[in-house]
């Protein structure tokens, strides 16, 4: 397959882009991929099988038209209680099962374990959270921005503008720059000609500019690359086989779910689009993770009991700050690198993370003692438009693990 390398240049503003041609992308008809059974593999332990029935349910009857495949596993230790379970296709073209240790493409996850390799740079005062990018790498922001510090970049309040890498979903370049490879620098000043979109602090605008900035900031006091840092102190420590930064790879190494993504034809007809070879450098320490449900239980497990953010760092994921969020005004939801929700008004807090790339839908979910724990890979067809509403496959799933939410 042809790649398009781009070594952007930028003139304090915009990242130049080189088109070049593409290979086409195979295509199948949406008819195709219907089948009259799912495969389906669970495991669970006695005496919970209503919430092991449930978990099953949530997954069953894939392939569909919305989603491929699923991989999911849940815990109670509290009630003794762990399940996994797996549904559909790996690969639609040959109708492989899904056996539920395939590598799938983790998208924002991936923020999760940029700011876990960040907090530890912190503990060992590499990195000081008041500290400034301009300090730490001059030049880069426009001369007329205003001071970001670290702590602003890993709770979301930095205010700097991200730029726009790729095409909008479901329209016609909604996979422009599939096989381009972004120079790191580039990719984060690819929206600096656009002014800072409040004052550092004062609001919380969930983007992944902050974090490809954390990842330039890794680089620059450690001396290593992030893939190597990344791999060392957070991949290695937490004990994960199966997870790495594909780099400058658009394939995904070994077993693995294909994505597909769902597109009209002329004629009203739906096709699918086999999504899985993609260049992850538009979305590098904000999204590039490749990792297996089985991995992010054994990273949510080590990170949530401190074995792999010292526990005075720990505490800043779990610490939302007191601004409202851009985009509506209500309260922030985000800590570093972690977000806080509640299903029910008096229900038990969840701190968790989702992530997509075209083809791919996931998320974790946890109790902040982690004894609670919820892991999902759904490969919807529409991973940048489907929401966690309760009739949507990813909503059913929450719903069967860690609750409905309350109207």
């Amino acid at each position: 397959m042809r790649r398009n390398r781009i070594a952007v240049l930028v003139a304090t503003a915009t990242a130049t882009a080189i088109a070049l041609g593409a290979t086409a992308v195979p295509a199948i008809a949406v008819s195709a991929i219907t089948v009259p059974s799912s495969h389906t593999s669970v495991r669970t332990s006695a005496p919970h099988a209503g919430k092991a029935a449930a978990l099953q349910k949530a997954i069953d009857g894939l392939p569909d038209s919305a989603a491929t495949a699923a991989q999911v596993r849940y815990k109670d230790m509290d009630k003794g209680l762990r399940w996994s379970g797996a549904s559909g296709e790996s690969d639609v073209r040959t109708h492989t099962p899904v056996k539920g240790d395939e590598r799938f493409r983790a998208g924002s996850i991936t923020k999760t374990f940029t700011a876990a390799v960040a907090l530890q740079l912190v503990h060992e005062k590499k990195l000081d959270l008041d500290g400034t990018v301009q300090h730490y790498l001059p030049g880069l922001l426009p001369a007329h921005y205003p001071d970001v510090k670290v702590g602003q970049l890993l709770n979301y309040t930095s205010g700097l503008p991200g730029g726009d890498t790729r095409g909008t979903p479901k329209t016609p370049d909604w996979d422009k720059g599939r096989y381009t490879t972004w120079d790191h620098r580039a990719l984060v000043q690819a929206g600096f000609g656009k002014p800072m979109e409040f004052t550092p602090g004062t609001q919380q605008h969930y983007s992944n500019i902050g974090y490809n900035v954390l990842g330039l900031l890794i680089e620059k006091v450690t001396g290593r690359t992030y893939e190597q840092e990344l791999r060392d102190r957070v991949i290695n420590r937490a004990g994960l086989k199966d997870t790495y930064s594909p780099g400058t790879s658009f394939g995904i190494k070994g077993r693995h779910t294909h994505g597909y993504e769902a597109l009209k034809n002329a004629d009203g007809t739906t096709r699918l689009v086999d999504t899985t070879e993609w260049d992850q450098s538009e979305t590098w320490a904000s999204g590039d993770l490749i990792t297996t449900t089985a991995d992010l239980d054994r990273f949510v497990s080590a990170l949530f009991a401190g074995r792999v953010v010292p526990q005075q760092e720990l505490k800043l994921m779990f610490t939302v700050p007191r601004v409202p969020q851009y985009e509506n005004g209500k309260p922030a939801v985000y800590g570093s690198g972690l977000a806080r929700f509640q299903l029910t008004k008096d229900g038990p807090v969840y701190w968790g993370k989702t992530g997509s790339r075209y083809g791919y839908l996931n998320g974790f979910a946890a109790t902040q003692d982690g004894k609670e724990s919820l892991i999902y890979s759904v490969n919807s067809t529409d991973a940048k438009g489907e929401d966690a509403s309760p009739d949507s496959r990813v909503g059913r799933i929450i719903a069967a693990g860690v609750g409905t939410p309350s109207a």
